[in-house]
């Protein structure tokens, strides 16, 4: 069986290095409509996007290579073959599981996009929830008019669906809430809640205060920053009230919010101290952190009803 393992690994690692897409071409060059559309989802006002020299926001770089309901015209062969590899081994499902992104470059209205894509990889077997099978990587490199401008790397777990549910776990006497995901773009912000201190970025090229944190500033794009501390004082901007479904550790209905710091910037978060259905838009809350276990503390927010 190992032998045949080792065959089957073999035959998928052939395929390293492979096009999964060559020379292909952006339906349209960068635009300001599409530039538009895509600040107006995702909120993002930035004047950097908008008049005579705005530039696209770094995140819309694989927008500009995406093929629409016609398909996939650019696919290579290669990864044709892969994928049917891999559904004769009995991994017929797909999911994408992450992506990651470097920019190089701003592209900015008018440019053509070109790209290649290569397949960089395919993991051995793996065992997860869904089921049985073999992680995907794919890198493509993205050219303003010829010019590399970044590079989208792209994940997918192609897997043969579990024939059974796993067992479900022994009910824990205190469930552990989940923890929150820190990375090198938002450790400090962690270190902060930490030591009880809510820190909010700020650029130190235009002043301007963020959060979440970002890598560089979404105002003026410098990389610069510095940290001040955030008063604790706010207001409801909005809110929900979750009921469904339940999650461990978690005890619906319970009030999630949308706050609006005296410094100006908002950040989500629970409302403590206040009934769910006593929420209202508008009130006060003031900053606290709250301990959930010996390794998990977060910032809450405390509520007066109106």
């Amino acid at each position: 069986m190992e032998t045949q393992a080792d065959d089957t690994q073999a035959r998928l690692a052939a395929y390293e290095g492979l096009p999964a897409a060559a020379t292909g071409t952006g339906r349209d060059p960068v635009n300001l409509p599409m530039i538009r559309h895509w600040c107006e989802a995702m909120g993002d006002t930035s004047p950097a996007y908008r008049g005579p020299g705005a530039i696209a926001p770094p995140t819309m770089l694989q927008v500009w290579t995406m093929a629409g309901l016609s398909g996939h015209g650019h696919r290579s062969g290669p990864y044709d073959e892969l994928l049917r590899l891999l559904d004769d081994l009995g991994c017929t499902s797909v999911v994408a599981t992450d992506c990651e992104q470097e920019y190089l470059r701003p592209l900015r209205p008018g440019d053509t996009i070109t790209f290649d894509t290569v397949i960089e990889s395919v993991s051995g077997r793996k065992t997860t929830k869904l089921g049985t099978g073999h992680f995907v990587t794919t890198r493509t490199d993205i050219r303003a008019d010829g010019v590399l401008a970044g590079t989208h790397r792209f994940r997918i777990l192609k897997y043969a669906p579990a024939r059974t549910p796993a067992p479900a776990p022994a009910p824990s006497p205190s469930p552990r809430r989940p923890r929150p995901v820190v990375n090198r773009d938002n450790a400090g912000f962690w270190r902060g809640v930490a030591e009880h201190r809510l820190l909010i970025q700020r650029c130190t090229g235009c002043g301007t205060l963020r959060h979440p944190w970002l890598p560089g500033c979404n105002a003026c794009g410098c990389p610069g920053w510095d940290t001040v501390e955030a008063s604790g004082e706010g207001t409801v901007h909005s809110y929900v009230v979750m009921h469904h479904p339940p999650f461990p550790a978690f005890d619906p209905p319970y009030a999630v919010a949308l706050v609006q710091l005296a410094e100006g910037v908002r950040m989500v978060s629970n409302v403590v101290g206040v009934p769910y259905d006593k929420v209202r838009i508008g009130i006060p809350v003031r900053l606290e952190f709250e301990s959930y276990d010996d390794e998990l503390t977060l910032p809450v927010f405390r509520g007066v009803a109106p």
